[in-house]
């Protein structure tokens, strides 16, 4: 968006320098959050994952004690068949009679051995399935007692600064509205590259005060008339003199 007017350069500088005191005070208070959104984060992701590991596995568990209880009535079943198929052999007519019905028995005699099998399969699995469980279970409790540490300590510190730090970003909109648009893509530019986020400084003992390479006598000159933007032509950050910075840092 265009500026509404036409600003002198000195004050553009200022604006510049002003901006980048105030981009400083917020990195500060963001750098006292350090990494806890992420560790926040992240340790709402292992919770999450967890709990979505152990809901598989109480599914997993419940499906076995399902196919345990399945295989008792069976075997209940069977059994009940055995002792009504004992009984009508002693009332059968021939030997054809008593055979079919000694062939059910021995099915049956069968199905139940079979069972047994199943449910001792299944209790293994189960026993399997409770240990990985009850390890889960352990880690889910761990992840979220160090959650709620990391998230009353990122509330705490939130909480301090909110308040703060939403006033610096009030300020960092004014002073950009005073600045062309084109020294602000380049400022961003700049902050974005460097570590420290400084993408103005002023000049220090002839030298560049974000790379502290030497600066020519004429360029320092040329940097105190304040009548254009002159970059470093090591790191490009933008230059003020030290007068401009100092009365603008008692300003702010």
């Amino acid at each position: 968006m265009a500026k509404a007017k036409e600003i002198k350069v000195e004050d553009k500088l200022k604006a510049l320098y002003k901006l980048q005191l105030v981009d400083s005070k917020i990195d500060k208070i963001r750098i006292v959050r350090g990494e806890l959104p992420l560790e926040v984060q992240d340790l709402e992701d292992d919770v999450a994952g967890l709990q979505t590991r152990i809901d598989k596995i109480n599914e997993e568990i419940s499906d076995l004690d399902n196919t345990i209880s399945g295989k008792k009535n069976l075997i209940i079943d069977a059994e009940t068949g055995i002792e009504k198929y004992k009984g009508q052999q002693n009332n059968v007519r021939n030997n054809r009679e008593y055979d079919s019905l000694s062939k059910e028995i021995e099915f049956q005699t069968l199905e139940i051995e079979l069972a047994n099998k199943r449910i001792k399969e299944a209790k293994i699995k189960l026993d399997g399935k409770k240990d990985i469980l009850t390890e889960n279970e352990t880690k889910i409790n761990a992840r979220q007692d160090e959650l709620k540490l990391k998230q009353d300590e990122l509330e705490s510190i939130v909480n301090e600064t909110e308040k703060e730090e939403k006033a610096l970003e009030a300020d960092s909109v004014k002073a950009e509205a005073l600045i062309d648009d084109r020294l602000v893509i380049g400022y961003k530019r700049v902050r974005n590259s460097v570590r420290n986020g400084l993408a103005v400084v002023s000049v220090e003992r002839e030298s560049c005060g974000g790379c502290f390479n030497k600066i020519p006598p004429q360029r320092q000159l040329e940097i105190s008339l304040r009548k254009k933007v002159i970059v470093c032509e090591h790191c490009g950050r933008i230059l003020v003199d030290p007068d401009l910075a100092e009365a603008v840092a008692e300003k702010a």
